[in-house]
């Protein structure tokens, strides 16, 4: 039986790598590493390493204005990865016991799990077969007088329909929280991700369009109140004491809840904040590069029965994360998974599955969510979807050899 390699290569299991030891020789595998390093962030991390500052210095202050203005928004808070910049995020909007956020399935564990670590409760609305993002009307069916936040994630690398979401917001006074994760400088009418909603969480894990180091990530809004809270909620609570006479009398600083919530350490470092200054000089090259990666495979995977290639709304500018293809099991005549067997095992492309349905994960089962809540985010992970690999790397051999296993793939398993 295969095994994924826990603990030898990786002790974060498949969110740092997926290697399997069973034998097959891969043509394409899967990268976890989705950007690009050169001497740049070489350079930059040996400068940075004679600083007297590694923490929270000039690097990520830099980074965070620079991050501000790509975005178009007036705040951007650097910490230490996108699950803690959505965890400040929540404590931002004050979110407690009970008070619900509608959010999608389709998506990292880590999306709901920032709104339970607070008490809240994520109410899931199924998603837009097409895009795979979170579907507007379905999020209208979900509110309550509990209902405090929505918090969309633009799958993928498209942006989630923000017009209707915005509006559902204003008529029932919800806040709105953008899960950037896969959308560094992806497009909505013009508008960048991250300065739409009122917070914008980013990602630069190593799977990501643009990377600090591996981990890292960034909260952007446009709110002077909100700055503030997340500002000090990243960095322990910690503020100036009033009337201070000299720096050391009380102390060299007070204490205080934020927003009525206990603040954390998630800060980023000096070096992750050089690196993301280089990475950032590079997004607009890095995301070109997977754009024109992912229309030469959807040109090339154009009228394979029982294939779909990825769809670009003509509102968005999709800069393609993942590359997501989708069997159609009626048309191809045969599964999801035993094509996925096929391409992987006799084509050696090695794909894998986001997201698996977050409310079939055994800690959400036990807060007794039904399984059925939202039937085409389930027949899209179970049934359909596929994500090849995909990052700016790729050659043209890479981008052949993919196109190619599809076809044969979907050749020989309607033999089977």
């Amino acid at each position: 039986m295969a095994k994924v390699s826990v603990g030898k290569d990786s002790d974060g299991g498949i969110t740092s790598s997926y290697k399997v030891d069973d034998g097959v020789v891969l043509k394409v595998p899967y990268s976890f590493f989705g950007s690009i390093y050169d001497e740049a962030e070489e350079q930059a991390l040996l400068k940075t390493m004679h600083q007297d500052s590694l923490t929270m210095g000039p690097e990520v202050q830099r980074f965070q204005r620079r991050f501000a203005e790509m975005c178009g928004t007036k705040y951007a808070f650097a910490v230490s990865n996108c699950t803690t910049a959505m965890h400040v995020a929540m404590c931002a909007m004050g979110i407690g016991p009970g008070d619900e956020v509608i959010t999608t399935p389709n998506t990292f564990v880590a999306t709901s799990l920032a709104i339970l670590k607070e008490g809240g409760v994520p109410v899931y609305a199924d998603i837009d077969p097409r895009t795979f993002n979170i579907d507007p009307a379905e999020v209208e069916k979900k509110i309550t007088n509990k209902t405090k936040a929505i918090s969309v994630v633009h799958y993928g690398g498209q942006m989630v329909d923000m017009d209707p979401i915005m509006e559902i917001a204003r008529k029932h006074n919800l806040l709105v929280l953008e899960d950037c994760a896969h959308a560094p400088g992806a497009e909505y009418k013009g508008r960048k991700a991250g300065s739409i909603g009122d917070f914008g969480c980013f990602s630069f894990h190593s799977l990501k369009n643009i990377t600090t180091l591996g981990e890292g990530g960034m909260i952007t809004c446009n709110n002077d109140d909100f700055a503030y809270r997340i500002d000090k909620l990243r960095c322990m609570g910690n503020v100036d004491w009033e009337n201070q006479t000299d720096y050391w009398i009380p102390s060299h600083f007070d204490n205080h809840l934020i927003n009525g919530k206990w603040s954390n350490n998630y800060r980023m470092t000096e070096c992750q904040g050089a690196v993301g200054n280089c990475q950032l000089d590079k997004l607009d090259m890095l995301n070109e590069l997977r754009i024109q990666h992912g229309r030469y495979l959807n040109e090339g995977l154009q009228g394979i029965k029982g294939i779909t290639p990825v769809y670009e709304d003509p509102n968005c500018k999709h800069i393609y994360h993942l590359y997501t293809v989708c069997v159609e099991e009626k048309e191809l005549g045969a599964s999801r998974d035993d094509f996925m067997r096929v391409l992987y095992r006799e084509e050696g492309v090695q794909g894998i599955l986001h997201y698996q349905p977050t409310y079939h994960f055994t800690s959400l089962k036990g807060l007794g969510y039904a399984q059925d809540i939202c039937p085409k985010a389930e027949d899209f992970f179970y049934r359909r979807e596929i994500n090849t690999p995909h990052h700016p790397r790729l050659t043209k051999t890479d981008l052949d050899n993919i196109i190619l296993g599809i076809k044969n793939a979907a050749e020989k398993v309607r033999k089977l």
